[in-house]
């Protein structure tokens, strides 16, 4: 709420040139999402679908996440959403996923959840496929996943650390029924290691469901 009040009482400024008026103007916006494609780590974990992002996870995009996710910025949500849903219809025009399918997004943990007071990736989720109806493809919101246990906190964990953190982290809810369409595409804010949507994939293909895609705003740069 506070951070809701501040956008409106103080002068807003573009995160990518400081131009007044929005957090992300029209031009930073058409740099970000100006080369949506396909961005798998290195190494590769076992069962990670493949993985388009509109840019690397870095500059004005990290600033964007950043701003959302941990500051509250509820109005990037709609500017990341457009990035997400011109992702996915990049993908689904390359023929790497077909409808109609279902949305997943990758939950949260609750505590993260509870400390920022919002479901960031959820959010996007919801309003990624409300642009993908707009633009005719057949996509519905399909938010089955959730934690079974608890997992440490990922930062400054190596791939295979971040693996064994969450392997048999994620699970269907209970009477998630069939996915509303033939393959689910999966849906996250970043990509780093891939061991995050690689759990999530084994979660949903141990229900039944076909996992080809997962798409997401941004992809770290692996060294």
């Amino acid at each position: 709420m506070w951070n809701a009040m501040v956008s409106l009482l103080v002068p807003q400024a573009c995160l990518g040139c400081g131009g007044p008026g929005v957090r992300l103007c029209d031009g930073c916006l058409g740099r970000v999402a100006a080369a949506p494609g396909r961005r798998m780590p290195s190494p590769c974990p076992q069962g990670l679908p493949e993985c388009w992002s509109a840019a690397p996870y870095t500059g004005v995009v990290r600033a964007a996440i950043v701003a959302y996710k941990e500051r509250g910025e509820a109005a990037l949500g709609a500017v990341l959403a457009d990035v997400l849903a011109f992702t996915a219809v990049s993908a689904v025009r390359a023929g790497r996923v077909r409808g109609p399918f279902a949305v997943v997004p990758v939950p949260s943990a609750r505590r993260s959840v509870r400390g920022r007071g919002h479901d960031p990736v959820g959010g996007l989720a919801a309003l990624a496929v409300r642009r993908l109806t707009a633009c005719g493809v057949e996509a519905r919101v399909w938010p089955v996943l959730r934690q079974v246990r608890k997992v440490a906190d990922q930062a400054g964990l190596r791939s295979t650390e971040r693996a064994a953190n969450l392997a048999a982290s994620l699970g269907v809810r209970d009477g998630a029924g069939e996915p509303p369409g033939a393959s689910v595409l999966l849906l996250d804010d970043i990509v780093t290691t891939g061991s995050t949507l690689a759990e999530a994939a084994r979660a949903l293909r141990a229900a039944g469901a076909v996992v080809p895609l997962a798409v997401t705003v941004a992809a770290t740069r692996r060294k």
